[in-house]
């Protein structure tokens, strides 16, 4: 691909169409790592983030795929009113992430493009922009501005069109288009301007309290698509006014409705801090491949597994600052435990190695939606008659078995023809209704894994509705708190249980993909039991007629 191609793709109108599911929209961002919590970007709307696109690449640092989907969506025009969707954007990334080329690109297209757009829907207020930017002191957003910002402004094509002023105190940037770009600190007199279109809080970890909304908010009040940003990487337990914003934006994304609240969480709560596998769930510059990037011909990544590995080295003595810094986990808190999944201490006392698969076998199989992992589990009644295995405990309902769990999905119909063929399972849950798991429907069904044309035959695939799929999660959960589920302690499917975390879906729960870590097999146990219960009178021998004479 030639390198204007490339750029038309950096700077250019991301594909989407109306409809489209929320793997769909990553996938069409070449996101390798999509937020843990986000608003989702809205394909029936217009955005400006494309001319914020533009203007970084004239900086000389395009868009990382994180940051494009970041700015489109908040970035997003409302069709009917023509003006931004979001007045409040907070954006949560960890350290060396990229947030001073976004904040800069998103400060320059304020300044030189959204005052014509501003005469255009409110005439009597005028063109001038007026931009401010905050630091939790006067010093340390005056070094950002002064040593990070005007470099690259100075060194772009834009360096014609603006004239700065950097006494101390009053240190701003002029436009051209009239757009004033000053420096504030978090204090109690700052912010308290007449007049604000757009008010940015860097790393506002460290605010003490709500002091520069309370200043931003009426400035903004009688202006054009205002917007206050907010970006930082996570804060300790003193971080109050972050804390706030957090649960708020969890909260507000997690009710799906109507807001003008843009909300972008990059982070991993749970997973082993040392595992690469856990970095590249959170942080979203970080090339997935050791060594030089080579991922994709329209941007690059900005950091290493190596240069992770080395900070974790570093921060050997203090791993929490490692957390908070890298894995975007607030210093001091824990994630409280989810109450619809019951403790791993009871899913550890459900360990039995000794049942084996009879006639009636279903397997469950998931991927993630980018096919870099799939797994094969294993689901099977249990033995009635057999004494529990430890502490007084019903007996089995169901036995699960990972019997395959690895990188890539290529492998995958390979593995189930074999299966298959070896096994005669009742049935094959795999959920080729728009999950992760449609991406396999061609594959599964060049292998002989089909899905039935008219009544069910055993060995054909189960594809679960949501409905079905929240029901047997709630099979699964309710199994392990009444104890009736076997498992055999592999770590794929502990490790997966551990980070699992549920979602509304009507009066029922789901598996959240986003607020979990890394759940692939346990969402291919419960794809296995639907199948098992869906398809285990397929298992049932056919009458003998022969039996009836006499």
């Amino acid at each position: 691909m030639t390198s204007a191609l490339s750029d038309r793709r950096r700077i250019g109108p991301v594909p989407l169409r109306v409809g489209m599911s929320a793997e769909e929209i990553f996938a069409a961002y070449e996101l390798t790592c999509p937020p843990r919590v986000g608003t989702l970007r809205d394909p029936s709307r217009k955005t400006y983030g494309v001319g914020v696109a533009r203007i970084a690449a004239q900086l000389g640092q395009p868009l990382m795929p994180w940051q494009r989907y970041a700015v489109d969506t908040a970035l997003e025009v409302d069709p009917e009113t023509g003006w931004l969707v979001y007045r409040d954007v907070t954006l949560v990334v960890p350290r060396q992430s990229g947030k001073t080329t976004l904040i800069l690109s998103v400060k320059a297209h304020r300044a030189l493009k959204m005052g014509s757009e501003a005469v255009k829907h409110r005439p009597s207020q005028g063109g001038r922009q007026f931009i401010l930017y905050a630091a939790q002191k006067l010093l340390a957003a005056r070094r950002k501005f002064v040593e990070e910002h005007l470099p690259v402004l100075q060194a772009s094509p834009l360096a014609s069109r603006f004239t700065t002023r950097l006494a101390n105190g009053s240190e701003s940037i002029l436009w051209d288009t009239g757009a004033l770009d000053s420096i504030t600190a978090n204090t109690e007199t700052s912010g308290h301007g007449p007049t604000l279109d757009l008010g940015v809080e860097d790393e506002f970890w460290a605010a003490i309290d709500h002091r520069l909304e309370q200043a931003f908010s009426p400035a903004m009040l009688t202006r054009w698509s205002p917007q206050h940003w907010r970006v930082s990487t996570e804060g300790t337990e003193a971080s109050t006014y972050m804390a706030t914003k957090v649960e708020l934006g969890r909260a507000v994304v997690a009710s799906g409705e109507p807001t003008q609240i843009c909300y972008l969480e990059w982070s991993n709560l749970d997973g082993a801090r040392d595992a690469p596998d856990t970095w590249l769930t959170c942080m979203p510059a970080l090339c997935p491949t050791p060594g030089e990037c080579t991922c994709s011909p329209h941007w690059r990544h900005t950091v290493t597994l190596e240069t992770v590995a080395g900070e974790l080295e570093k921060f050997k003595t203090t791993p929490d600052e490692f957390d908070r810094a890298y894995l975007n986990r607030r210093k001091g808190s824990a994630l409280p435990p989810d109450p619809n999944v019951p403790p791993v201490e009871q899913w550890n006392k459900l360990i039995d190695i000794r049942q084996a698969p009879g006639k009636v076998v279903a397997f469950g199989v998931e991927c993630d939606w980018q096919g870099t992992q799939a797994a094969i589990v294993a689901a099977w009644p249990g033995d009635d008659a057999e004494a529990a295995v430890s502490g007084g405990l019903p007996p089995a309902a169901f036995h699960l078995r990972v019997i395959e769990f690895k990188p890539g999905i290529d492998w995958l119909p390979d593995r189930c023809a074999d299966l298959n063929e070896r096994w005669e399972p009742v049935g094959w849950g795999v959920d080729l209704g728009g999950g992760p798991t449609k991406q396999l429907e061609t594959p599964l069904e060049e292998a002989g894994i089909v899905l039935p044309s008219g009544e069910p035959q055993r060995g054909q695939v189960a594809s679960p509705k949501v409905s079905d799929t929240a029901a047997y999660t709630a099979v699964l959960l309710n199994g392990v708190r009444a104890g009736t589920v076997r498992h055999e302690g592999q770590a794929a499917l502990t490790e997966a249980y551990k980070v699992a975390r549920t979602k509304p879906s009507g009066d029922s729960h789901l598996l959240d993909r986003k607020a979990s870590g890394n759940i692939v097999t346990l969402n291919a146990a419960i794809r296995a039991l639907y199948a098992l219960e869906s398809r285990k009178h397929l298992a049932k021998p056919t009458a003998n007629p022969w039996d009836h004479v006499h």
